[in-house]
């Protein structure tokens, strides 16, 4: 599905230099003439935010590091300083730590759309599983940065998190205490979460080039689930179609991003993180990012140390056999009733586990902890791989252009139904 670039350079320099590096033609392929079908929603700008999004930290986090000190003692004066001494250092920091769950917010929402149209499925398998690699990326990533500013949250969480590899089997402990540095939370630990947070972005953007590498090769899945058959006919050039979109829905985000900057940035972070790191005293609920919230809700619903750790991670790992446990032949959930309402409910108990993961871990937010995560599980490992056997799907269309020309049609009988009575 690569797109066949039609640039020609017209200057002696241009096509010498195109001759030995063809970067400007590898671009035109890939943003200019690259195919995309042309039935997309805007549920398929969040790869372009994502790319934006990347960028937006990698930079804001540059910038930040050069006034950082990952140095115990006086890391939590050093975010201060950043805030109050750094000319516009507040901005910049308000733009990574927000964008941190835009970040997420995308993310979430780029991964149920894949989920719901079928994305993962044939032959998108290893585009699906390098996704996964990413967030798992992100994930890491965003727990050592949020250790950086040393508060109260920031200290305790390390304790707690990094506390479960000690649930490991006879190197638990040494695993422990090589994350430390030592033998409890301290200046090592921080120096090497920092060192880490400031190289896995760079990671991600390695694995984000094989992602969009592998979708360009696949090509696009769509909202009818349905390959490109007939470049003509089902498809569309990239720019300016995708590119005109993709603008407008990056500027929308953007509207929302800086809403949160400029009027409730500290909304979705923690106030006792502006009380520095105390090993005396602890807080009295401690709770993670809200964007790994269901995943330590998984955690705290299992009574066992070692099997809530490894239900935690079996709930991230499971996504990356999605495309082998949904045994269904449609991609679209456009065409699969059935599935569609067990989707929902599995978004909604996602969303239950999120509120549950912010609550005490007593009395009946445990009883429902518990009750949702059997339902996470049940859904990839025994929902999806028996809809696929029992579920009849609706008629699928034979190319893009029938599912585009139909809904036209269909679009025109509703009109004309309505115009009709008028007119008579």
């Amino acid at each position: 599905m690569e797109g066949h670039s039609t640039y020609q350079p017209k200057g002696k320099v241009a096509q010498w230099f195109e001759s030995r590096l063809p970067i400007v033609g590898l671009i035109h392929s890939s943003a200019v003439a690259y195919p995309v079908p042309k039935n997309l929603n805007y549920m398929w700008t969040f790869g372009a935010i994502l790319t934006f999004m990347l960028v937006c930290q990698i930079v804001s986090g540059v910038v930040l590091a050069m006034h950082y000190v990952a140095y115990a003692p006086v890391a939590f004066e050093r975010v201060e300083h950043i805030m109050r001494d750094v000319s516009y250092g507040w901005l910049i920091r308000y733009i990574h730590a927000n964008g941190a769950s835009m970040f997420f917010i995308a993310v979430y929402i780029h991964m149920f759309r894949g989920m719901y149209y079928g994305s993962y499925k044939a032959p998108r398998e290893v585009l699906w599983i390098l996704g996964v690699i990413i967030y798992l990326l992100m994930m890491a990533t965003g727990f050592m940065g949020y250790v950086l500013p040393w508060g109260q949250m920031s200290f305790w969480g390390a304790t707690v998190i990094t506390n479960l590899f000690s649930a490991i089997p006879l190197v638990g402990e040494t695993i422990v205490q090589w994350l430390w540095g030592g033998y409890s939370v301290g200046a090592p630990t921080l120096n090497r979460f920092f060192s880490l947070h400031y190289l896995l972005p760079f990671m991600i953007a390695g694995v984000v080039g094989l992602h969009i590498w592998a979708l360009h090769h696949v090509g696009q899945n769509n909202p009818d689930g349905v390959d490109i058959k007939s470049v003509a006919k089902d498809s569309v050039p990239f720019t300016p179609y995708a590119t005109i979109k993709d603008t407008f829905a990056m500027v929308v985000f953007l509207i929302f991003f800086s809403w949160f900057i400029f009027y409730i940035p500290n909304y979705l972070g923690h106030s006792d993180n502006y009380i520095p790191a105390n090993p005396l005293a602890t807080p009295a609920h401690i709770v993670p990012e809200w964007y790994y919230l269901p995943f330590y809700a998984i955690l705290r619903s299992v009574p066992d140390k070692l099997g809530g750790v490894l239900a935690m991670f079996a709930a991230i790992a499971v996504l990356a056999f999605l495309p082998w446990l949904d045994t269904s032949k449609v991609r679209s959930a456009k065409y699969r009733p059935l599935f569609r309402q067990f989707f929902w409910v599995f978004a909604v108990v996602c969303v239950g586990l999120g509120y549950l993961g912010s609550q005490p871990a007593e009395g009946g937010y445990v009883i429902a902890s518990r009750i949702f995560t059997i339902y996470y599980f049940a859904h990839f490992l025994v929902i999806l791989p028996l809809l696929g056997l029992f579920e009849r799907p609706k008629p699928v269309p034979a190319s893009i252009a029938d599912a585009v020309l139909a809904k036209s049609k269909g679009g025109a009988m509703v009109v004309a139904g309505a115009a009709g009575p008028e007119t008579k």
